[in-house]
């Protein structure tokens, strides 16, 4: 069964910028869902930020194994209602992959639960991405290190959680590095971040980004079926519990009651 993924894209700068328009005519998405689709595996399709729902109705979303954001101009706009939708989404198991200038957005903020900030230089600089774990599924099949001639810098410290691995660390021409792929878990979701991607480069249409690209969606993957009882918080009433015990003291709540969220 193919992995069922949607490839969001802010979609703006391709609408309002000549340069960006010229390296990605048809919007970034279509190119990063053209790469994905190049994987016998996966099954991508877009959407974007001004489709009805922002291209993210709960349908849509029920249907996902993952989704992968790009997002830069205008996070602001992304509603607040589908963020929780997506947030609950990866809870469940769905993978989420988020690119570059998407570490600002609302869903990955939401998820870290930390500002995500960074520094940064937009200044064309060759970057060095390292493969710091080479035996990581994201790394598969790629060399020991890869050069992007022109990208925008990043540079830490980037406020994110502790990640459960680290894959790529990027050295910038400025002297600058930054841990350009890591990777979390949130509930049963898995999640990835991938630095490289300033929409005025075409970093998307190079081959060793778009294997990385590839490699992140089928390790985001997440088989089992969906964990719908995460969100469940049930009050085991007394005569339920696994031992024998006996009411000692006050309660708040009646037996089985669903308490307060």
């Amino acid at each position: 069964m193919a992995i069922r993924t949607i490839v969001w894209g802010e979609n703006i700068h391709e609408q309002t910028n000549d340069v960006v328009r010229s390296i990605y005519p048809d919007g970034m998405h279509a190119v990063i869902a053209k790469a994905l689709n190049e994987h016998p595996d996966i099954e991508a399709t877009t959407a974007t930020l001004q489709e009805e729902e922002h291209g993210l109705p709960q349908g849509r979303l029920d249907q996902a194994d993952v989704l992968v954001w790009w997002g830069h101009k205008d996070h602001g706009a992304v509603s607040d209602a589908l963020v929780e939708r997506i947030a609950a989404r990866v809870w469940e198991g769905m993978g989420l992959v988020v690119l570059h200038s998407g570490h600002f957005s609302k869903i990955f903020k939401r998820l870290m639960g930390t500002p995500c900030a960074l520094k940064w230089r937009e200044a064309g600089e060759r970057e060095r991405v390292w493969v710091v774990n080479p035996r990581h599924p994201i790394a598969a099949g790629l060399p020991e290190h890869f050069v992007l001639e022109n990208e925008e810098m990043y540079g830490e410290a980037f406020s994110v959680p502790e990640p459960l691995e680290t894959v790529f660390i990027s050295w910038f021409a400025g002297g600058e590095v930054f841990r350009s792929g890591m990777t979390w878990r949130r509930g049963a979701g898995n999640i990835f971040y991938f630095r490289p991607g300033h929409e005025t480069y075409p970093t998307y249409h190079d081959a060793t980004v778009q294997a990385v690209l590839r490699n992140g969606v089928t390790w985001a993957y997440n088989p089992q079926a969906r964990y719908d009882a995460i969100h469940d918080a049930p009050n085991v009433p007394v005569e339920s519990a696994l031992e024998p015990i006996s009411e000692r003291g006050p309660r708040l709540h009646q037996a089985g009651e669903a308490g307060y969220r």
